[in-house]
């Protein structure tokens, strides 16, 4: 078991917790869960007084409706590096330990592969800073309605070039078929 001694009893995984679950709670409002801890973990409040008994607050919902900084997802084996922008692969995500929410701790999921067309970035930005006034960038990068616009507006006048080397230099701008840069 994974139960830290001593810690402030908010951040204990559910694992070191036994928490009254109110499943009736609205989704997405502020709910207060009552917990115990389990008998062989000892944690303390923002006082650093003992505790067996606390609140935790949190948002009311399941598991699997957490954004996606809340849990870790096993990564895909099956993901070709130049394929589909729409393909996906089955993963198993797990909760973070000090984080709280209702239902299942594990759960499937169905991931977007990253992938690759091939671009490079540094080769796009090149492309901006030098020939970005005749829309070479968003040729490249596969958005050849803008490149032309760029072509036949010499680069809206300078204007639009200086934005691109900015939204390209960023990483705003990407491949058209929605890739990832190499």
């Amino acid at each position: 078991m994974k139960c830290p001694s001593n810690g402030l009893c908010s951040r204990l995984p559910a694992d070191c917790i036994d928490c009254t679950t109110n499943f009736s709670c609205t989704y997405g409002k502020p709910v207060t869960f009552d917990c115990a801890v389990k008998p062989s973990v000892t944690c303390v409040d923002q006082d650093f007084k003992s505790q067996k008994n606390f609140i935790i607050n949190m948002t009311c919902r399941f598991c699997w409706q957490l954004p996606e900084t809340d849990y870790e997802c096993t990564n895909s084996t099956s993901c070709m590096t130049v394929s589909c922008p729409r393909q996906r692969y089955p993963a198993n995500c797990t909760v973070r330990d000090h984080v709280h929410c209702l239902g299942n701790r594990t759960f499937p999921k169905m991931l977007y592969c990253n992938w690759t067309g091939g671009y490079k970035w540094s080769t796009a930005l090149a492309l901006s800073i030098t020939l970005g006034g005749f829309g070479a960038d968003r040729f490249y990068l596969g958005q050849w309605r803008e490149g032309l616009g760029k072509l036949f507006s010499f680069g809206g006048l300078g204007i639009w070039t200086l934005i691109d080397v900015l939204l390209i230099g960023v990483g705003y701008v990407g491949p058209a078929d929605g890739s990832l840069y190499i």
